[in-house]
Parts: C-alpha cells; sequence; structure tokens
C-alpha cells in the first residue's frame, strides 16, 4: 500500500527519497498568505477608532450608539466563531478562509454607505462574521501546515497581520482626516479597508488544503502529495501524516467528548482562560477607543490621531518579537513579560491619569506608558494564546476546542467593547486603567499555574499527555 501511494503522490511532488531545498520557502509563503485573514481583521479593529468621532457627529450618536458599533462587529464575530467549526469540516480551511473575506469586503463596503446608526450596525455584524470565521480558521490552518519546530513562529505570523492591519488603518485614519472633509471622512476610511479584503478573496484560492483535512475527508493521496511539498523529504511527509492518520481514526466528537471526558474538559477551559486573560488585559480599549484615550489626557484632534498611528506602529514591529523568539524562549517565558510590561505600564498610566495632565511633559509620558502597554502585548499576549489554543486542542476534539476558545474571545471582546466608554464615564480613567491593572497581575499568575511550556512538542505527544491525565502546565514536559 505504501509503495502505491508513493507512487502515485510522486507525480505531483518532488521525487522520493530526495530532500526538498525549497519546502521551508513553501511553507513560509503558505502560511504568509493565510495570515493575510489576520491583515483583515486587524483593519477592521484599527478603522473604527478614526470612523467613530466624525459618524457620531453627522448621526448625532451618543456614547451608547458608539459602543454599539464596535460592538456590533463583536456579536458578528461570536457568530462567526461559532460556525467557524462547522464549516472548517464541510468545505475545508481554505474556503472558509475565502468565505471570511468575502464577508469583511461586503460589510466594509455597506459601512461605507451608511445612511444611519442602524445600517452601520449592521454592516458592522457582516464584518464582524468574516472576522469570527477568519480568527478560528487561519490558526488551525496554521497550525496543520506548519512542521511541529516552526509552529510557534507560523502561529505568530496571524498577530503580526493583526498588527499590520491596524497600523495600516491607524495610518490612513489620520492621513484621510487631514485631507478629507470631517462629514465624510469616515466613509473613505471604510473603503480602504474594503479593497484589499475583495483581493484577498481571490488570492485564498492559491492556498493548498490542509493535509489534515483531506485526510478526515479520505483523500490520502491528494494529502501525502500536499504535506511532502511542506516538508524537507518525503519520509518525513509520510511518517507525519501516518501519526495524523492514528490521530483521527478517532473521529470528531465534540461536545458529546466535552460532556464525558474531564481530560478533554481541561483543555477546553484552558482554552477559553488563555481567551480571557487576553482580551481583559485591556488591548482593545487601546485599539478601540485610542483617540478617545488619548482626548482625557488633553492631546489635540491631531494629536489623537497621529498618537493613534504610532501605538499602531508599535504594535506591528514588536510582534516580530514574538515571531523571532516564541520557538526559541518559548511560550511561557514571552507571556510572563508580556503579562508583566503590561501590569506595570498599566498602573503607571492609572497614576499618571489622577494628576492633571496639563503640560506637555505629562503628555508624552502617557504616549510612552500606552506605547509600552501595547508592545508588551504585541510581543506575547497577542499571538501566543492562539499558538497555544491551537496546541493542546487532542484531535478528535479539536474543531470543538477551537471554537469555543475563539468564542470565547470574542465574547470578551464585545464585553469589552460594549461596556467601556460606560465604564470610562463611571469611574473616571484613572480608575479604570487601575481596574484593568488588576486584570494583568491575576493573568501572570494564573500562566504560572495552568498554562503548559508546548515549544517543540508535537501535538500528537501533547494530545497523548492530555488524554491520560498529566496536569496542565505539565504537558509540554518530558516523561
Amino acid at each position: 500500500m505504501s509503495t502505491a501511494v508513493s507512487s502515485g503522490a510522486g507525480k505531483s511532488g518532488p521525487d522520493f527519497g530526495q530532500v526538498d531545498p525549497l519546502a521551508a520557502r513553501r511553507v513560509l509563503t503558505f502560511c504568509v498568505l493565510a495570515a493575510l485573514g489576520g491583515l483583515m481583521c486587524g483593519m477592521d479593529i484599527g478603522v473604527i477608532s478614526g470612523v467613530l468621532k466624525p459618524f457620531g457627529i453627522q448621526f448625532n450618536v451618543s456614547n451608547f450608539g458608539k459602543e454599539w458599533v464596535v460592538a456590533a462587529m463583536l456579536a458578528g464575530a461570536f457568530v462567526g466563531a461559532l460556525t467557524g467549526g462547522f464549516f472548517c469540516q464541510k468545505i475545508g480551511r481554505k474556503s472558509t478562509l475565502t468565505l471570511a473575506a468575502g464577508a469583511f469586503g461586503l460589510g466594509a463596503l455597506f459601512c461605507a454607505m451608511s445612511w444611519s446608526l442602524g445600517s452601520m450596525v449592521c454592516g458592522r455584524f457582516v464584518v464582524g462574521l468574516g472576522l469570527g470565521l477568519a480568527s478560528f480558521t487561519a490558526p488551525l490552518y496554521l497550525s496543520e501546515i506548519a512542521p511541529a519546530d516552526k509552529r510557534g513562529t507560523m502561529g505568530t505570523l496571524w498577530q503580526l497581520m493583526i498588527t499590520l492591519g491596524i497600523f495600516l488603518t491607524f495610518f490612513t485614519n489620520g492621513w484621510i482626516s487631514g485631507v478629507a472633509t470631517s462629514e465624510h471622512s469616515w466613509r473613505f476610511m471604510l473603503l480602504v479597508e474594503a479593497v484589499p479584503a475583495l483581493v484577498f478573496c481571490v488570492l485564498f484560492f492559491f492556498l493548498p488544503r490542509s493535509p489534515r483535512w483531506l485526510l478526515m475527508k479520505g483523500r490520502w493521496e491528494e494529502a501525502l502529495a500536499g504535506l511532502t511539498l511542506l516538508r524537507d523529504t518525503p519520509q518525513q511527509a509520510e511518517k507525519e501524516l501516518q501519526a495524523i492518520r492514528t490521530q483521527l481514526q478517532a473521529k470528531q466528537e465534540g461536545f458529546s467528548l466535552f460532556r464525558d471526558n474531564p481530560n478533554f474538559r481541561r483543555s477546553v477551559m484552558l482554552g477559553m482562560l488563555l481567551m480571557i486573560i487576553q482580551q481583559f488585559a485591556g488591548i482593545n480599549i487601546i485599539m478601540y477607543y485610542a483617540p478617545k484615550v488619548l482626548e482625557e489626557a488633553h492631546f489635540s484632534p491631531a494629536g489623537q490621531m497621529w498618537g493613534t498611528a504610532l501605538i499602531g506602529f508599535v504594535n506591528f514591529v514588536m510582534t516580530f518579537v514574538a515571531v523571532l523568539y516564541s520557538d526559541r524562549l518559548g511560550r511561557k517565558p514571552l507571556l510572563y513579560m508580556g503579562f508583566g510590561g503590561m501590569a506595570i505600564s498599566m498602573g503607571l498610566l492609572a497614576f499618571l491619569l489622577s494628576l492633571p495632565t496639563e503640560s506637555h511633559f505629562d503628555q508624552m509620558a502617557i504616549l510612552v506608558l500606552i506605547i509600552i502597554f501595547v508592545g508588551a502585548f504585541a510581543m506575547s499576549v497577542g499571538p501566543l494564546p492562539w499558538v497555544i489554543c491551537s496546541e493542546i486542542q487532542p484531535a478528535k476534539g479539536r474543531n470543538f476546542g477551537m471554537t469555543v476558545s475563539t468564542a470565547t474571545n470574542m465574547c470578551c471582546n464585545f464585553l469589552i467593547g460594549l461596556t467601556f466608554l460606560s465604564i470610562l464615564e463611571a469611574l473616571g480613567p484613572s480608575n479604570t486603567f487601575w481596574l484593568f491593572t488588576g486584570f494583568n497581575v491575576a493573568a501572570i499568575i494564573l500562566v504560572y499555574f495552568f498554562v503548559p511550556e508546548t515549544k517543540d512538542v508535537p501535538m500528537e505527544k501533547l494530545d497523548e499527555r492530555l488524554m491520560r491525565g498529566v496536569r496542565l502546565r505539565d504537558l509540554g514536559r518530558a516523561d
């Protein structure tokens, strides 16, 4: 059987028995292409910071209405995340990413043509569907095509693209606000988001199918041919595919496995915990409401927009730290550094906001602290929970586990987006940021007690250790 399969697969791949020097380049190319879904997510997250004020002025929208403009996208993302597992199973990872790109593009065009608060909320919901689908699918796809020793690096490409998208929209928002009339500037900001999304809808057709998904559909020869193009040698590809097939012999059980197996419940709960601490670290109060935060520090309107662009640039640059070091230093050391840096900078920010901030020095100090906070998030807490979540879910429950993790992320994101302006108004800037400082301190403790180090550990090994009851924090340790 092996000889026959090898012969059939070899027609579309390199000669068997030879090392393929281009395999690593192919993996990188396909991972970057898939991670462009993150660019769309980032553009959608970033664009709203510039849209809210001019849109609110034109349609006389209250703070509560603005919160719903933000939250509508997150409600759509929640639905997209819940349905992501179904689409990934039925039509595959590649087709689901293409579907997400279509939702991004059409939703953004609808938002740009909005004529009322209600129409904007509807458009944002459609965009959110794309965000939820992409957030579920891209990390899963990246974890399935990347080799074990590059999984962390390739997984962080997702967050890198998110930060690039945020920076691009922060920058274009600042530029558009300076050259377009305030009445229509927000429409041009949204059009900037729509065009690349429709381009990506075409580009995603060039992605290869996930070998794991092809195996799930019984297409062994296609899976072997595809994986051979992504690994150094055909023997390595066939060995990995055999391990995957052994895993997949236990079919996806989803909720029934969650209900009956306490070990699977542990991995699902850990995935939920990682997403909760990521969101309650407070990053999206900066991403959605950065101009509002800078306004509280008495920045001018132009200073608010260009300060926001600078924040986006630092967010993008610092994500390279995670790309370069998540497979060198490991996941947990970076998480400790990230949450620690965020707790310190957020605490100092809360202290400064309790004082009069009338001098230029005070304003610059607040901007620097925000930049440190965002940089600490970007190098660790942004990408790594997604990487770890994709690694710790066992094969027969992976779709369910990733669905729950992604939905939890979107639910927490929705809660923060819907309530931040109200919390800021009720507690004041200083007390609000003290609250988020406490969340970051708590996250450090939770990482220590529950999060495993998964660097260089094959997913099949993590699966086996989890299901025989090894303590969560010890899943990555040698027996």
